[in-house]
């Protein structure tokens, strides 16, 4: 056996997990002892590691790798007793919960930014997720911070690198590190929960359709269960190939990241598949598409929501659906439809867990291209593909039917997010700080012709757990339902992102087809004279509007 070395290290200031755990610039990784003081803190918060499974694995983004290494031999001297590593250190994001959820795992350690660039120069991320397979809860991701503010020493061995490109066990001292095909338990699951059958024919009957991987995690998932398990023809999968930079992209699944996609889908006549998707760095979020339509995030969580019953894992029907506070209330709508509770929660895939758990919520998603269920316990792109491909299989409609036959059921809300990005961080706090101080005075006035009928920071008491959450983000409801939402974003790692998400309901048929920045023309007009946005940060307009 090796000797454990113990080697003595100081606190860092900034290792406070955001909404998504610890993410900073490559850079700042690579600084002597900076992951190794986090991962030391994640060991020596979370009991139970003596002889337990971890599962590790993540997006394939640059440092990757070498992490992976790092983190292998500190499990082997604080006690893990086995290592699931995906091949070539791969793992998705929701690959990663249904590893630890099929392997009955202590936690995983999920090495991803998500949607940020990779890359030397880009971003990287490092997460904690415990035995459910969910993000850790604030209370788990509390207790590893401050141990990060008072940490001294790490433990470590001093033994060869594991091949991570060969299947099967390995030893490192008496631990044991098995690699793992990244793709089969997932695929398994996959099988469970949908008619493969169903999909199989729908792609012998010529359905096309073009999946993104933007050279992201999901590349070899989308191959695998599409094109080699599904029948879908050779090369339905585009930017299949994982690569450390994303093909120096920028990895996020909406219309402006992914531009390859959008092309296809809105060609002329017949050459548009039927129906597109793409997903992100991590394989986490999805953006659906029909054939020259896009569907918003909030509207495909709704019509899943209405059509979960032509699915065979969800034949039994849902006990009710979740989402993120900011993402539009076309769920809220589809939930009363059916008779089913719609919880509203903060943003961040961690405040679903509870509700998952507790049977309360089946179906859950977020504005920012995440969608999920209780299969796992994070969002899943894949997933929702999937769960889109069924009920097209089993309905017999378009992407494009569907929707509008959500909308003729409940109405369409036509919903907009605004992006500001990499404004001083100081200028978008204050921003945000003066618009709160403002909060009291709005409710009872007219802006922009509408009457203010709520205006508060919203604040969350999960109804499970009892848990609080406060800050949430600043809310101006009005009078005819239309609504504003500002906040900003905590998955970046320069400056700081203003988002501003800007809706309003019609009930009227007729004007469904509207194009959605003109239809919420006014209420944009509003949204930055509120928070006096242009004025204060010299911008023209947003950076991102999806």
């Amino acid at each position: 056996m090796s000797a454990i070395r113990v080697e003595p290290t100081t606190p860092f200031d900034d290792q406070k997990p955001g909404t998504s755990g610890l993410r900073k610039t490559v850079s700042v990784f690579r600084q002597p002892r900076y992951l190794e003081n986090f991962v030391q803190a994640i060991f020596d918060s979370v009991p139970g590691r003596q002889g337990a499974t971890l599962v590790l694995g993540g997006d394939g983004r640059f440092h990757n790798k070498t992490a992976i290494q790092t983190i292998i031999r500190m499990a082997a001297a604080n006690g893990i007793a086995r290592v699931l590593v995906g091949r070539d250190g791969l793992l998705s994001t929701p690959g990663a919960s249904c590893v630890i959820r099929e392997r009955g795992a202590w936690g995983g350690i999920i090495l991803s930014a998500s949607h940020n660039p990779g890359g030397p120069d880009g971003d990287f991320g490092i997460k904690f997720n415990p035995s459910n397979g969910g993000p850790a809860p604030e209370r788990i991701t509390d207790a590893i911070y401050a141990r990060t503010r008072e940490i001294g020493e790490y433990c470590i061995l001093d033994t060869p690198e594991v091949d991570l490109s060969a299947l099967g066990e390995q030893t490192v001292d008496d631990m044991v590190v098995e690699v793992i095909d990244p793709v089969a338990d997932y695929a398994a699951l996959m099988e469970r929960l949908f008619d493969f059958d169903a999909i199989r024919a729908l792609f012998q009957g010529g359905f096309r359709m073009c999946f993104d991987a933007m050279h992201a995690v999901t590349g070899p998932y989308a191959r695998e269960i599409l094109e080699n398990r599904l029948g879908a023809p050779a090369g339905t999968v585009i930017n299949g190939e994982p690569l450390d930079d994303f093909n120096e992209g920028h990895p996020d699944p909406n219309l402006v990241h992914a531009r390859d996609l959008v092309e296809r889908l809105f060609a002329d006549g017949d050459a548009a598949p039927d129906m597109g998707a793409a997903s992100d760095g991590d394989g986490d979020r999805n953006m659906i598409l029909g054939r020259r339509f896009y569907v918003t995030p909030s509207d495909s969580l709704a019509a899943l929501t209405l059509n979960a019953t032509l699915a065979p894992g969800y034949a039994r029907g849902v006990a009710g659906v979740a989402r993120s506070m900011p993402t539009s209330r076309a769920p809220d709508r589809a939930a009363a439809l059916l008779g089913i509770p719609c919880f509203e929660t903060p943003t961040g895939w961690k405040f679903f867990g509870t509700l998952l758990d507790a049977g309360k919520a089946t179906l859950c998603g977020e504005e920012s291209f995440g969608t999920g269920s209780d299969h796992v316990r994070e969002k899943d792109g894949l997933w929702a593909v999937l769960f889109w491909l069924n009920i097209v299989a089993a309905s017999g409609k378009s992407v494009e039917d569907l929707v509008r036959d959500l909308w003729a059921r409940v109405g369409r809300i036509y919903y907009t997010r605004h992006d500001y990005e990499d404004l001083p961080k100081r200028q978008a706090e204050t921003l945000m700080n003066d618009l709160r101080a403002r909060l009291p005075s709005l409710f009872g006035t007219k802006q922009g012709g509408r009457l203010v009928m709520l205006a508060d920071d919203f604040a969350y008491t999960d109804p499970v757990d009892g848990s609080t959450a406060s800050g949430q983000g600043v809310r101006i409801l009005f009078e005819d339902g239309a609504r504003i939402v500002y906040r900003l974003s905590g998955t970046g790692t320069a400056g700081a992102t203003l988002r501003v998400y800007i809706e309003r309901p019609e009930d009227d048929p007729a004007r469904h087809d509207m194009d959605t920045q003109a239809a919420l023309a006014d209420l944009i007009a509003t949204a930055d004279a509120l928070a006096g946005i242009q004025d204060r940060t010299g911008r023209g307009g947003p950076t991102v509007i999806t």
